[in-house]
């Protein structure tokens, strides 16, 4: 299983959900060889979520977008795939740094890619960035602060709280039990 290069992918699918006014959150492939699964999560900036709607938009422009290189002779992807297109949820995953300041206040779940002062988890919450040297602050259960290299973060999200839940009140709920899969 071959993905030619996430990052190339990512810039393309950026292009396409900037396209329709959404701001890119994460292009993941997972599920290895028995259920590869190319996600996409995006967002409005206005509001940070999707519409179901939204969410069929966007599918269509990339499946369009990835049948049109497949037909070129540069499909990025050598295998079958299925395309998942999502908002990133409540409990949503910080890629960008800019993330971990609009959550500022709200609980997370930080794992680095190496150990940093002894440990690799930190969970507490977000207290902002240093943009210019790129660097996160979280202050842990136990009122320590600790300043995380944003290069040195494998994986963030928020930890689903009361305060995160009034804070993400969804738009419409209409739809939500719908499901829409496209093959690739």
């Amino acid at each position: 299983m071959c993905v030619a290069n996430l990052a190339e992918l990512a810039k393309m699918i950026e292009t396409e959900a900037q396209a329709l006014g959404f701001a890119l959150v994460r292009v993941k492939m997972f599920g290895g060889q028995s259920d590869p699964t190319l996600q996409i999560m995006a967002e409005r900036p206005d509001t940070r979520q999707l519409t179901i709607d939204d969410c069929a938009d966007l599918s269509r422009r990339i499946s369009d977008l990835l049948d049109r290189l497949e037909a070129e002779g540069r499909d990025p992807i050598d295998h079958a795939y299925r395309l998942e297109v999502s908002s990133p949820g409540i409990d949503r995953p910080l890629t960008r740094l800019q993330d971990f300041a609009d959550w500022k206040g709200h609980e997370a779940r930080i794992t680095l890619a190496e150990k940093l002062d002894g440990r690799k988890q930190f969970k507490g919450d977000l207290a902002g960035i240093d943009a210019e040297a790129e660097t996160v602050t979280i202050v842990t259960q136990d009122e320590a602060s600790h300043v995380l290299p944003f290069a040195a973060i494998e994986d963030a999200k928020l930890t689903m709280t009361d305060r995160l839940i009034a804070a993400t009140a969804p738009l419409s709920a209409e739809g939500a039990d719908k499901i829409i899969e496209v093959e690739g």
